[in-house]
C-alpha cells in the first residue's frame, strides 16, 4: 500500500511539473496575441498660499481637487500593437462650485509595428528620454504630456537609438488647454535623435539632439532652434556620478539669435538606509550687455521642472519665470525608506539668478532669490494602490517681488497635496499558438 501511495505521488508530481513546463513554454514562446485593459483612478487635493501655480493666477489662498480617470487598452500581435489611453480630467474649483470636466482626451493613441530590426510607432505617444530633463511624459501632471508624430526605434545589446519627427496642429478648444496632454507643446515641427550607450559595467552615455521649428505668434514666420548635448554616468556599488550638459543655438520664436547653455553636475551616495544626492543646475540667461537681437535664455524644452527645480514649480517656465536672468540651483535630495512600504523624502533647493534683477529705480537686486524645502511621503499598502503626501515651503528674498510667482516676498509661500492612485488590470486576455 505504501509503495502504491509513493508511486501515485511521484506520478502526480511528474504531471504537475509537465503542466507547469508546458504553460511556461507557451508563455515564453507561443503567445500570439494579447488584449490588456488597465483602469486608473487618481484624485488629488492641492492647497497653495502666497504663490500662484497654474491654473490659478489670482486667488489666494487656493484650494483645488482634480481627478484623473484613465482607461488604458493595448492589443498586441507578434509584430504589431495598438495602444490607447483615454482619460478624463475632472475638476472641483476653489469656490466650491459644481464639478466640471477639465478635459476628455487621448493621452496616447498609436500604432506600432516591427520592420526588420526597427520598431516604428505612429500617432500620439508619450516621450521620456534620458532622465526626463528635456523630454518627459510628465507623470505627476494629471494630464501628462504627449507628442504626435513618428518614432523609429533601434535596439541592440549596448546601444539604443531613437529618431522622432513630431508636429503640432490646431487642437480642440472645447476643454481647458491646461489639462490637455499636447496643448502646451510650443513647436510647429520637431526633430529629435536620442542615442544611448550602456556597457553594463557602470558606464553609460546619452546623446540628445533636437531641432524645433518655432512659429512667431504675430508674423507667422518659422524660426529654427537647435539643442545639442548629452549626459555621462559612472556607477559603483555606492557612488554615482553624472554630468548633464546642453547647448542651444539658432533663433528663438522672437527671431532673436540664440546662444545658451545648461549644466547639471550631480553625485549620489547610496547607503543601507538612505540615499543622498548633491548637485546643481545652471541655466543660462541673457546678459545685460546683449543686444536686443540676441538672447542667452536656455529653454528646457519639454521636460519636467519639479523633479529638478523643486516641487512647487516656482521656476518652471523659462525664461519668463526668471525674467530672462538665468538660474543657478544647488540642491540636496535625501530619501529614507522607513520600511518596505513607506518612504520619506526631503528636497532642499537654493535659488540664484545668473544676472541680477533690477528694481523700479534701475538698481541691481541680490542674485539670491530664496530657498525651498519639499517633504514628501510615499506609501504603497498594496500593489495596486499608491498614496503620496507632500508639504513644501518657499522662503523669498526681496528680489522675488520682481518675479511673477510670489504674492508677498516677506511671507512663506506654501504648497501641499495629497494624491491617491488606484490602478488595476481589468482584462488580461492571452491567446497562444497551437
Amino acid at each position: 500500500m505504501i509503495v502504491k501511495i509513493l508511486a501515485s505521488k511521484k506520478i502526480l508530481l511528474l504531471f504537475i511539473n509537465l503542466c507547469v513546463f508546458q504553460l511556461y513554454a507557451q508563455q515564453k514562446n507561443s503567445l500570439s496575441q494579447q488584449f490588456l485593459m488597465n483602469i486608473e483612478i487618481r484624485p488629488r487635493v492641492e492647497y497653495t498660499s502666497n504663490y500662484f501655480l497654474p491654473p490659478n493666477d489670482s486667488i489666494d489662498p487656493y484650494f483645488i481637487i482634480t481627478q484623473r480617470n484613465r482607461i488604458s487598452m493595448q492589443y498586441a500581435r507578434e509584430k504589431w500593437l495598438i495602444k490607447s489611453d483615454l482619460q478624463e480630467i475632472h475638476l472641483w474649483d476653489e469656490n466650491s462650485k459644481a464639478s466640471k470636466v477639465g478635459s476628455i482626451n487621448f493621452y496616447q493613441l498609436y500604432f506600432e509595428t516591427k520592420i526588420k530590426s526597427l520598431n516604428v510607432r505612429l500617432g500620439r505617444q508619450s516621450v521620456l528620454l534620458d532622465n526626463g530633463r528635456l523630454f518627459s511624459d510628465a507623470p505627476w501632471a494629471q494630464q501628462g504630456r504627449a507628442h504626435e508624430g513618428i518614432r523609429i526605434m533601434k535596439y541592440s545589446k549596448y546601444f539604443s537609438n531613437d529618431f522622432f519627427f513630431l508636429f503640432t496642429r490646431n487642437y480642440s478648444t472645447e476643454f481647458e488647454s491646461a489639462y490637455s496632454p499636447v496643448a502646451s507643446n510650443r513647436y510647429k515641427y520637431l526633430l529629435v535623435n536620442s542615442l544611448n550607450y550602456n556597457n553594463n559595467h557602470g558606464f553609460s552615455f546619452n546623446s540628445l539632439n533636437a531641432v524645433d521649428f518655432l512659429e512667431n505668434s504675430s508674423s507667422g514666420k518659422l524660426y529654427t532652434r537647435a539643442t545639442a548635448g548629452g549626459r555621462i554616468e559612472f556607477k559603483t556599488k555606492q557612488w554615482y556620478y553624472t554630468l548633464n550638459s546642453y547647448w542651444q543655438f539658432g533663433r528663438n520664436s522672437k527671431g532673436q539669435k540664440l546662444f545658451a547653455y545648461y549644466f547639471q553636475p550631480e553625485v549620489k551616495l547610496s547607503l543601507l538606509k538612505s540615499t543622498w544626492r548633491l548637485g546643481a543646475e545652471i541655466i543660462s540667461g541673457s546678459s545685460p550687455n546683449l543686444s536686443d537681437n540676441s538672447s542667452g535664455d536656455f529653454d528646457v524644452l519639454y521636460g519636467v521642472t519639479w523633479k529638478f527645480n523643486g516641487n512647487m514649480n516656482v521656476f518652471t517656465r523659462f525664461p519668463s519665470d526668471v525674467n530672462g536672468k538665468g538660474l543657478v540651483n544647488p540642491y540636496l535630495f535625501t530619501v529614507i525608506p522607513l520600511n518596505s512600504k513607506l518612504s520619506l523624502r526631503s528636497d532642499f533647493h537654493l535659488f540664484y539668478t545668473r544676472y541680477p534683477l533690477l528694481n523700479n529705480l534701475g538698481q541691481k537686486m541680490t542674485k539670491f532669490l530664496g530657498y525651498e524645502n519639499d517633504f514628501s511621503l510615499k506609501y504603497l499598502p498594496v500593489k495596486e494602490l499608491e498614496i503620496n503626501y507632500a508639504f513644501s515651503f518657499y522662503k523669498s528674498t526681496n528680489a522675488m517681488q520682481y518675479l511673477p510667482k510670489i504674492q508677498d516676498e516677506n511671507k512663506l509661500a506654501i504648497w501641499s497635496y495629497l494624491m491617491i492612485s488606484y490602478s488595476f488590470n481589468a482584462i488580461n486576455l492571452k491567446h497562444y499558438k497551437n
